[in-house]
């Protein structure tokens, strides 16, 4: 998510962590590597320019609080202030009646519908059912599309590809699905800011539908263009909240979440990837703690509860504690982590962790996994227990059971030697912190 920023905001925190002396000079250096990182994200540089100004007059003027050296007293207001820059407190759906209408907005091209269903699978989890209403009557397919997102989910979608009339198709899926369900998702056409004929029809079905909130989702490559795009829209109909899509490869998040932010429109979701679990709820504290590379345990926790059950918790938890971490704990740790998200994101969840942990650690890819665990279910249950043993003849037996190299063996357990040591550090540095509060916490 947004890794081009992160890297270069992770970078200049460390640089930071490390200078032995906090000055005007020193928070210059900070100040501008700040500003080309914000920049290259696309953030508007009069705001860039504002953030730094603030940051460093706090730094030089602000009484320092006690129990603060310099340094960390700097680290916590550049913290602060990019926190201030995207949106101070999380907005959360107010759902408080039955059926509770969402009516989904956004160009052609945003992501909107794949939005619609990421959506749908989020608010099951949170114990809600849903069901979607599907107008777009413009794009081919669109009813199509919805339909395959949502079979998997359980969630409903009403829909007619030969009816052209989007206020018919509101009116109908509004009446077959009544009250049966805690919210109706309805989905409209994608359409351009300069296409005033889907702008109309995008205010008559606000009427018609009546909605109890409107959701504009913003495709998060565009950069600065998203302030331009939820101005437009806002002055069509009352959005009540933004969702920002595809920020997980985009150069340009940074700005799309700035811009957003400028013109008060809270942020509610984003979408950090392609799959429909790749969704969240947005927290501008969270999401600033991520990217300076400084982990997001109350998000990992979150994520480990969907996928694990107590047991497993406490059996991995004492594996890092105790410090006998298995390949038998790798595999069980890595299907779990596969449910969970890509590896990547996951590591950056763990404070002091992801930064840490080598390229080649960190970006392992669902394919390498998926060769990991051939080449574990070749191993016997002692191999797996007692990873040490794994010697010349039986690195040379399990590759030939996988149908796979010795290179690959000892790939694998390069790699479990690796997280070993991480996991191993993190038991030893934390156990007597917060993180060993938290995992004690997890334990009962």
């Amino acid at each position: 998510m947004l890794e081009g920023l992160s890297d270069s905001l992770t970078k200049t925190m460390k640089k930071l962590a490390g200078m032995s002396v906090i000055d005007k000079k020193t928070l210059k250096e900070v100040t501008k590597d700040i500003q080309r990182a914000l920049i290259q994200s696309d953030v508007n540089i009069k705001v860039v320019f504002a953030l730094t100004k603030k940051i460093e007059k706090r730094a030089l003027e602000e009484e320092l609080p006690k129990g603060l050296s310099p340094k960390e007293h700097v680290m916590r207001i550049v913290y602060q202030e990019l926190v201030n820059l995207i949106g101070e407190k999380p907005q959360k759906l107010n759902i408080d009646h039955k059926p509770y209408i969402i009516m989904m907005l956004g160009l052609q091209g945003s992501g909107k519908t794949t939005t619609t269903a990421k959506l749908a699978k989020l608010l099951k989890k949170q114990g809600h059912n849903s069901a979607i209403v599907c107008t777009d009557t413009w794009r081919p397919a669109a009813y199509e599309q919805l339909r395959q997102l949502s079979e998997p989910l359980d969630v409903p979608v009403y829909g007619d590809p030969d009816n052209k009339d989007a206020v018919d198709l509101a009116k109908k899926g509004l009446a077959e699905f009544g009250d049966k369900y805690d919210v109706i998702l309805v989905d409209t056409a994608g359409r351009h800011k300069e296409e005033q004929e889907l702008l109309d029809e995008m205010a008559e079905l606000s009427q018609v539908v009546q909605p109890d909130e409107v959701i504009l989702v913003i495709d998060g490559t565009i950069g600065q263009q998203a302030r331009n795009q939820a101005e437009t829209f806002k002055h069509t109909t009352d959005i009540g909240s933004i969702i920002v899509s595809k920020l997980d490869g985009s150069a340009k998040g940074g700005g799309a979440l700035s811009a957003v932010a400028e013109i008060k429109a809270p942020i509610k979701f984003i979408g950090t990837g392609e799959r429909v679990d790749d969704f969240e709820a947005f927290d501008p504290e969270r999401f600033i703690s991520r990217l300076l590379g400084m982990g997001d345990l109350e998000t990992l926790i979150e994520k480990a509860a969907e996928v694990t059950s107590e047991k497993d918790e406490k059996q991995m938890l004492d594996s890092i504690i105790s410090g006998k971490f298995t390949l038998k704990d790798m595999e069980n740790q890595l299907s779990m982590m596969d449910k969970m998200g890509p590896i990547q994101q996951v590591m950056k969840l763990i404070p002091g962790i992801g930064n840490q942990l080598p390229a080649n650690a960190s970006k392992v890819t669902e394919e390498k996994l998926k060769e990991y665990r051939i080449l574990m279910d070749s191993m016997t249950d002692y191999e797996l227990e007692n990873p040490e043993v794994i010697k010349k003849s039986r690195i040379t037996r399990i590759s030939r059971g996988a149908g796979m190299s010795n290179d690959d063996v000892k790939d694998l357990l390069k790699y479990y030697n690796v997280t070993k040591k991480a996991l191993k550090g993190m038991g030893k540095r934390n156990v007597s912190g917060p993180m060993g509060k938290i995992m004690r916490h997890m334990m009962r």
